[in-house]
């Protein structure tokens, strides 16, 4: 009964093309659909809230979990089941092969035409995953996370019948020669954000004085401001929650998860894509989860299968399935047993990874609030993820989000522009000093780093304080 109350008030505002075409033609046009974005770190609960908020509301899921979107590892992906799904429509789910390379802009190419048929039915979109980058693409006209490397990309890539030879690029008239020195004369600023060696991007930056007579730095600037500095350039209007909790309760999850993932299969799902030859680059491979057990595997195909010392996988499916049967063994073995000590130390390094996962995605999340003006609304799971009570999840982050996504639904579209609008505004001034700053590290070795957000990151990175803690033990041993 509840949902068809709220589906009375979900009227796609992009109903026919007129109003389509007025929406294109007008970026703040409060003609944008709404959508709800789900996001926060590895283990929050953002897929549970986003299946409970189907009682309330008219809802259909689109995954934004960069693993989850492809096919296979279930298990270690962590994807709902389909029965604990509950009937909710689920989107970019296990879909994509695995061999690929499912990028941010593919999920946006995928994802809009999802939301615009989600509309049509008259039902919400809720994008759910901690895949912030992904969202970002989404969102956004390029990927916040890299947001003026894309900016380089669109503005510097040639495009067909409009590339120049050497001979034709000059400088006040003189020829120039593509190096770094070259482009420190000309804009030191520009020549601050990126390293001596990267020739590409040194032509790059050349190449784009030389067509435009425009400073890189001053026309990235400008293009990072238009695209970046008002949050109201979204495609969407967009409803942020982030389901969150402390990092305690966080880590203590992410250890009985991983334990779980164990228990329920997570070896064998590894086994099957195992390949002495892979790249970990790509694809479903990325997954933290996979990389992690390759010296155990490799010792254990090693083990059972090899003539004179030369490594092989077995072919047959039964010797397959013994060989995983045995797996179970090396976990309540001997200490002292080779595959034993690399099973429980990749167990280990699973773990360890998946924190500090939850420990990036926590940063990103606090740097688009900080420097891009989103406005996200945060709940917090701690306390049912230390309990078992339902209740608990129901009361601290179910009922909040209801409220929080009915006002959103029920609040004027040019109303939640305007919002939104003096956020991007107020972020605005903190993008053009954070993003052309030039910090240098000296205990890590005269490390470059790029803007504040990025320094901030290195900062707290446990590499960069190891390193102070060690200088500092140094200074007092010297006195």
């Amino acid at each position: 009964m509840e949902n068809s109350r709220e589906t009375e008030g979900l009227q796609n505002p992009c109903n026919g093309g007129q109003e389509e075409r007025e929406k294109e033609d007008n970026p703040n046009s409060s003609s944008k659909p709404k959508i709800v974005v789900i996001m926060g770190p590895t283990g929050s609960g953002k897929s549970k809230l986003a299946i409970d908020l189907a009682s309330h509301f008219p809802i259909e899921i689109i995954n934004a979990d960069s693993m989850q979107v492809y096919q296979g590892l279930d298990v270690l992906t962590n994807k709902v089941p389909a029965q604990d799904q509950k009937g909710v429509p689920h989107h970019l789910l296990g879909t994509i092969s695995p061999d690929v390379e499912f990028t941010a802009k593919d999920f946006r190419d995928y994802a809009i035409p999802l939301i615009n048929e989600i509309w049509s039915r008259n039902r919400l979109p809720v994008v759910v995953g901690g895949t912030n980058y992904y969202i970002q693409a989404l969102v956004s006209q390029f990927l916040l996370d890299d947001s003026v490397e894309d900016v380089d990309e669109s503005c510097l890539s040639d495009q067909p019948g409009n590339k120049l030879s050497d001979s034709e690029l000059e400088v006040e008239g003189k020829n120039f020669s593509y190096n770094f020195d070259c482009l420190k004369d000309l804009d030191p600023v520009a020549a601050n954000r990126i390293h001596p060696n990267d020739h590409r991007k040194i032509k790059q930056y050349l190449c784009m004085y030389a067509r435009s007579g425009v400073l890189p730095s001053k026309l990235l600037q400008e293009t990072s401001m238009q695209n970046w500095g008002n949050a109201d350039s979204f495609r969407y209007i967009c409803c942020f929650i982030c389901v969150d909790a402390s990092l305690p309760a966080l880590d203590r999850y992410v250890e009985q998860r991983v334990d779980h993932m164990v228990n329920a299969g997570l070896l064998n799902e590894v086994y099957d894509i195992y390949n002495l030859n892979a790249n970990y680059t790509r694809g479903l491979r990325q997954a933290i989860g996979v990389r992690e057990f390759e010296d155990f595997l490799r010792v254990y195909t090693c083990g059972a299968n090899s003539i004179d010392g030369y490594c092989f996988q077995m072919s047959s499916n039964d010797n397959c399935k013994m060989l995983k049967g045995n797996v179970w063994e090396f976990l309540n073995a001997s200490k002292e047993n080779q595959q034993n000590l690399l099973l429980n130390d990749a167990i280990d390094k699973v773990k360890v990874n998946t924190r500090r996962l939850v420990r990036r995605q926590k940063r990103r999340l606090s740097r688009l609030q900080t420097l891009f003006g989103w406005d996200i609304n945060s709940v917090d799971s701690t306390d049912s993820l230390a309990g078992t009570s339902n209740d608990l999840w129901a009361a601290h982050v179910v009922e909040p989000s209801v409220r929080i996504i009915k006002s959103f639904l029920d609040k004027d579209a040019s109303a939640a522009l305007d919002s939104v609008a003096r956020k991007g505004t107020q972020a605005l001034k903190l993008i053009q000093r954070d993003l052309w700053t030039q910090y240098v590290c000296k205990a890590c070795g005269d490390r470059v780093l790029r803007g504040a957000h990025e320094w901030e990151q290195h900062r707290q990175g446990r590499g960069h304080r190891k390193r102070i803690s060690r200088l500092r033990k140094l200074e007092v041993s010297a006195l």
